[in-house]
């Protein structure tokens, strides 16, 4: 009988506190056995699971509720088109690399239950024993065990325990969105491309990294993740460090739908918890447990497992800084509406919210337009006073300041309220990128509210995408634009300008999700409307009884 150290004792005991030591890091991808791959399939009510002989481990995790590809038809089987999880990825999920860690990375495969046991002995004595428990609810659990069943001592040398693989599910992924999150107990940390890519100020050329490296035996659990799906870990006790590299795939198949950044899926991240040598005595063992999640990133789901296991799980869906509060709060509102009312479509969710929004700001936004008109409406007075005192700019700052006193206006009355609101908007925007509650949604003619709404192509264009919501955002916006009034004290060419920068964001927004641009419509649509009630309410108070006499008065 062997004696285990303490759970999760994949490193050395030391205390909670203590600098890990650095690991060794192994660039490299896992050696393939010359032995032939065999594999082995278990299912559960949520997920598919692929075992492998190759490196003794999990190769796929495929979900069964989610396709890959959104067909524009309704056509495609759930069968042939589920999103899977580590796929192309260099190792199997708890792959153990660096120095020869599994010899010839062949393991046996055996089943019982809905336990997979993944099992190898070295020729030093060491024995390799992975167990896995496909569990429900996308959760799963596994286990790892390093035994010493020899007569003298082993050195275990630093290795890598791999977690998972980022890799995108469809060619529609968003490249941008792949990448790898760990945390701390304190905060989480995202790595993505620019980490690697390493450019100042994001475009000047630097130094790539090849390598991220970080941890001091706090690691509570480090995930991978594309744009809707991730792959977390979360071992029984914190890890010692978090390893990610770079890895290159091959690209997705450009057929059926694709789009402008199709091409850009080349690129993936494998993550892995580092631990660092020690030594094995006669007859013990090394032992680890592990909590995964696989699957959608859903806020709801993940705060529920983060509040049962006290880990704040729900961090990866990066809501993070000032905006990042409110995408969180918006989401909430989102769904709690649909809880409300499930029937309704998202699209007109996102309508709701707005219209919620843009009620909100109601007061902030009038009182914004009406300070810009009276602040133009008295322009010619202050450049009177610009002119008088243009040799002495004291008191023309002075005077000039004198002025909006008297008149009760300030630029801040019309720039401020329309600042405020600014992180609002902001924050609706990631939550509408990232949403996989609009994913496969239809509204009105779009049939997938986290792509463009794609309609037709222009074969003479190169397939170019016929988008209608960006071009009818646009066309509001500028008809928006025409209704304000001028910036006070900007010149007739910078508004000329700004009166037409709305077409720049038909060009940004184009190939944006159509959810994105619904919002941007809507909340456009709500402005015109606002900046016409105001001005009729303004123009009724001018005519009445007495309004010459108290416009005197001011």
């Amino acid at each position: 009988m062997t004696n285990s150290q303490p759970e999760n004792a994949l490193a050395p005991a030391m205390g909670s506190n203590a600098p890990a030591p650095a690991t060794e890091a192994y660039s490299t991808p896992m050696v393939l056995p010359s032995a032939t791959e065999k594999t082995l399939t278990l299912t559960n009510e949520d997920l598919i699971f692929v075992f492998t002989t190759h490196g003794g481990g999990l190769k796929t995790i495929s979900l069964r509720k989610f396709p890959a590809i959104i067909s524009r038809t309704g056509a495609t089987s759930l069968e042939t088109n589920m999103a899977t999880l580590n796929i192309k990825a260099p190792a199997p999920v708890l792959a153990l690399l660096g120095n020869d860690a599994q010899g010839d990375n062949y393991f046996n495969l055996t089943q019982n239950g809905r336990v997979v046991v993944a099992d190898k002995t070295l020729t030093n004595g060491l024995r390799l024993v992975k167990r896995f428990d496909i569990g429900t609810n996308y959760l799963f659990t596994a286990s790892v065990r390093l035994e010493n069943t020899s007569a003298q001592s082993l050195k275990i040398p630093a290795r890598e325990l791999v977690i998972g693989t980022a890799t995108p599910v469809g060619p529609l992924d968003d490249p941008t969105a792949l990448g790898a999150f760990w945390y701390n107990g304190i905060k989480a940390q995202s790595v993505k491309q620019p980490w690697f890519a390493n450019r100042t100020l994001g475009c000047i050329p630097g130094t790539p990294r090849t390598v991220y490296e970080e941890g001091t035996n706090n690691v509570v659990w480090a995930a991978v993740h594309n744009q809707f799906f991730t792959l977390a870990a979360i071992p029984g006790i914190p890890a010692p460090r978090v390893i990610v590299h770079p890895i290159s795939i091959a690209p997705p198949e450009m057929v059926g739908l694709t789009n402008s950044t199709s091409a850009l899926l080349t690129n993936g991240f494998e993550v892995a918890y580092g631990y660092p040598e020690t030594v094995l005595p006669p007859h013990q063992a090394l032992e680890g447990d592990f909590t995964f999640y696989a699957g959608p990133k859903k806020y709801n789901d993940l705060a529920r497992i983060g509040l049962r296991m006290n880990n704040n799980l729900d961090l990866l869906m990066d809501f993070s800084g000032f905006t990042g509060f409110f995408s969180k709060m918006l989401l909430i509102s989102m769904n709690g509406l649909h809880d409300l009312i499930p029937h309704v479509s998202y699209g007109w969710l996102i309508i709701a919210i707005t219209l919620i929004i843009k009620g909100i700001f109601w007061p902030l936004t009038k009182a914004s337009t009406r300070s810009q008109k009276r602040m133009q409406a008295l322009q010619p007075q202050m450049k009177a006073i610009a002119e008088k005192y243009k040799d002495d700019p004291v008191k023309k700052n002075q005077k000039t300041m004198d002025f909006m006193k008297e008149h009760k206006v300030s630029p801040l009355g019309s720039c401020l309220p329309m600042m405020i609101q600014v992180p609002v908007f902001i924050g609706f925007y990631y939550m509408l990128r990232n949403a996989i509650e609009l994913r496969g949604v239809h509204f009105l003619w779009a049939r997938d509210l986290s792509q463009p709404d794609t309609v037709a192509y222009l074969p003479f264009l190169g397939d170019f995408p016929i988008n209608p919501l960006p071009l009818i955002m646009g066309a509001t916006q500028l008809w928006q634009a025409q209704l304000l009034p001028a910036s006070p004290g900007m010149d007739p060419g910078q508004q000329k300008i700004m009166r037409y920068m709305p077409l720049m964001f038909i060009a940004m927004f184009y190939r944006m999700p159509s959810g994105l641009t619904l919002y941007w419509t809507v909340q456009n649509l709500l402005g015109i409307l606002q900046t016409r009630m105001t001005k009729m309410t303004d123009d009724a108070a001018a005519t009445k009884p007495g309004a010459v006499v108290a416009k005197k008065k001011m």
